[in-house]
């Protein structure tokens, strides 16, 4: 593998946006894609969290696929919605965004934590990590099966093995934090000025 896991990611993140800084979709939808292979090195741990970040991704995806054009900006989906007044159900592309935005919430964190904090265990990190984005998104019962399958995660040094490859992965994850933060951080900015930010998980 040349590089780490995370190097594809920093290649896809320099066409997210247009020279004007308006998020493309499907840039940003292949960018979330390319975290997966990152998600999958976790196993069973993480399955709820890429089954969930995976099916927002179609989710949108099939919708901007429906009409290329009509929806290049990530941010139409949302205002199309908002005009039918279907913004706000749980089957939504708005509702698709906002979650897959919080997943990567939690993937951010979860690497901050790596390079910050180099004497945690894996679930300190991931339980850092969830307390942090999701929790309070959270029903009980999703939390419950979240903090549970955290339990089953892979030895630290074993997953960090894993996604470094050839390259250096605690300078890669520093960089796809600081780099991605900031776009996830502008979805919620957008969504918080349409009154879309704080919806709970149904």
């Amino acid at each position: 593998m040349e590089g780490t896991v995370v190097t594809a990611c920093l290649e896809k993140m320099k066409h997210v946006k247009t020279e004007h800084g308006e998020m493309l979709t499907k840039p940003f939808l292949e960018l979330c894609k390319t975290i997966l292979p990152v998600v999958d090195k976790f196993g069973v741990a993480m399955t709820i969290v890429k089954s969930d970040i995976g099916g927002n991704i179609s989710r949108l995806e099939n919708n901007y696929l429906s009409d290329p054009d009509k929806f290049k900006y990530l941010y139409t989906f949302v205002q199309v919605e908002i005009q039918s007044k279907t913004a706000k159900g749980s089957s939504s592309c708005t509702n698709g965004l906002l979650w897959l935005t919080r997943g990567m919430d939690f993937i951010v964190e979860l690497l901050r934590n790596f390079v910050a904090h180099q004497d945690w265990s894996m679930s300190q990190a991931c339980s850092d990590s969830y307390q942090k984005t999701i929790k309070k998104w959270h029903g009980w019962i999703a939390s419950y099966s979240f903090t549970m399958s955290i339990k089953l995660a892979p030895e630290r040094k074993k997953f960090l093995d894993v996604i470094a490859g050839s390259g250096d992965i605690y300078a890669d994850m520093e960089r796809f934090c600081a780099e991605f933060g900031p776009l996830l951080l502008d979805n919620h900015k957008f969504l918080a000025s349409v009154g879309l930010d704080d919806m709970k998980a149904a």
